[in-house]
């Protein structure tokens, strides 16, 4: 039997861990990308590899990109991260990273096709999110057209698709789907401005999201501490 591959993006964190259970749950063998792009909350490194672990991927690929290099963003050191609750979806924040799922999806891009695979999944999120403009549909359904005109597969008639299964979703329900397929949570890792000992500042964007979705579902995260 010929096993369909995908190549998923996994940072380490609660949504692109349920976006690749979700893969794994839906037939495919995955394959699994992890960028270190520079970014100040590095302990999600650590947590990738422990979710690629749980996970059972077919392979794991840790790539280094260089983005502190260009600067930009507070994750990348330039400036602090805001502490201020919940996150304005209709502004973006120093937090955004410039161009950063371009450059991922171009990296899952290139893997894919020398994999002979069609799907790229990526736990993008338009509705619990910062506000990142690179989260929303349009530039998914932008990329996955030029896909087609960039690469020698989709010349040749190939046709990517990149699978956003959480685009949709509220925190909570993404949590709710998580825990339907068995994740621990407890593996992942989602501050952006983590404590010296590594545990999360409960106040940042994407804590406060976090701990949102798990009270908003009903159940205590495993990981995240309580606001200081």
């Amino acid at each position: 039997m010929t096993c369909v591959k995908a190549v998923v993006l996994l940072s380490g964190g609660l949504d692109s861990y349920t976006a690749a259970a979700i893969a794994r749950d839906a037939g495919y063998d995955v394959y699994a990308l992890t960028v270190n792009y520079g970014q100040r909350h590095a302990r999600e490194l650590e947590a990738a590899r422990a979710v690629a672990r749980a996970l059972g991927v077919k392979a794991h690929r840790v790539l280094a990109v260089d983005l502190a290099a260009l600067g930009g963003s507070a994750l990348l050191g330039y400036g602090e991260v805001p502490k201020r609750g919940a996150p304005d979806p209709a502004s973006i924040p120093p937090t955004y990273v410039p161009a950063r799922n371009t450059v991922l999806l171009a990296l899952a891009l290139a893997w894919a096709e020398v994999l002979g695979a069609s799907d790229i999944y990526i736990g993008v999120n338009a509705v619990d999110y910062s506000g990142y403009p690179d989260c929303r549909p349009e530039f998914i359904d932008a990329f996955e057209r030029m896909a087609a005109l960039a690469t020698k597969a989709g010349v040749e008639g190939a046709r990517f698709h990149i699978r956003t299964p959480l685009v949709a979703l509220s925190k909570a329900e993404i949590v709710r789907k998580g825990l339907s397929l068995g994740l621990d949570y407890g593996l992942t890792h989602s501050c952006y401005d983590p404590l010296p000992d590594g545990r999360p500042c409960g106040r940042c964007d994407s804590c406060v999201l976090r701990a949102r979705g798990f009270a908003e579902a009903g159940v205590p995260d495993p990981v995240l501490s309580e606001p200081r």
